[in-house]
């Protein structure tokens, strides 16, 4: 099997549960957490302080760099790829309008906005930073902003990042959330093992991914926006594993 990351997601999302208990369906009164001003403030400072150190940290995980890391990049970086994240978000969009299921296509259009939103805050400032990959780059101060520099931040982390969030909220399974969770963290590892990605990059499209997440499902308010109503309001699915 050429994609067995792919093919796991798409079996886990494309076998709906039943819909959740009354007691246990998504409450009415959203978000359930409110982020202010100066948490993004103090995330900021935390990216930037990470670039202070990009420069060490790829010069050392290229230094451990191998056939064996190539190998497993190769791999584990289709979590932040339409091969994987695409059949996640349509199989229960898909399974929903078929199956006649209202809670398990929100589900899929929870995780399809969810991505929409990180790829287009990531798309935005990659074009307005214009910061060059570290393969290229000068160093790793080297911004174009506006003229196609497309390292800051990583595309490929925030949308795995989003993609884990959005499942596991909607699973609702430990080991599930930690299984995604991983997986999305071997996706960023990838974009440092091929020198793609400075660190800040991938701590940043961390940060942007489960936050595009939590906003789009209802669990964080940020800076006075919340989720769509349609897509947060009564009902809620669970999805199944099934191996």
């Amino acid at each position: 099997m050429r994609n067995p990351i792919g093919a796991l997601v798409a079996a886990a999302l494309l076998v709906p549960g039943g819909p959740l208990p009354a007691q246990a369906a998504r409450p009415a009164a959203l978000p359930r957490s409110a982020i202010p001003w100066w948490a993004g403030a103090i995330g900021a400072g935390v990216v930037a302080a990470t670039s202070l150190v990009d420069e060490p940290a790829r010069d050392a995980i290229q230094e451990g760099r191998s056939g064996a890391t190539d190998d497993l990049a190769r791999v584990v970086r289709h979590f932040g790829q339409p091969e994987v994240y695409a059949p996640a978000a349509l199989g229960p969009i898909a399974v929903g309008l078929i199956a006649g299921r209202p809670a398990v296509r929100r589900a899929g259009e929870r995780i399809a906005a969810s991505l929409l939103v990180a790829g287009a805050v990531t798309s935005t400032l990659k074009l307005a930073t214009g910061r060059s990959r570290p393969n290229v780059a000068r160093d790793a101060w080297d911004l174009h902003p506006f003229t196609g520099g497309r390292s800051f931040p990583s595309g490929h982390t925030a949308v795995a990042f989003a993609l884990a969030a959005s499942v596991s909220d909607e699973i609702r399974s430990p080991p599930a959330t930690v299984g995604l969770y991983g997986a999305a963290a071997l996706t960023a590892w990838s974009r440092l093992n091929d020198n793609k990605h400075w660190l800040s990059d991938v701590v940043a499209a961390t940060a942007i991914g489960i936050a595009s997440a939590k906003l789009v499902n209802g669990r964080w308010k940020v800076f006075g926006i919340s989720g769509p109503r349609f897509l947060v309001g009564p009902g809620g699915a669970r999805m199944t594993w099934r191996f």
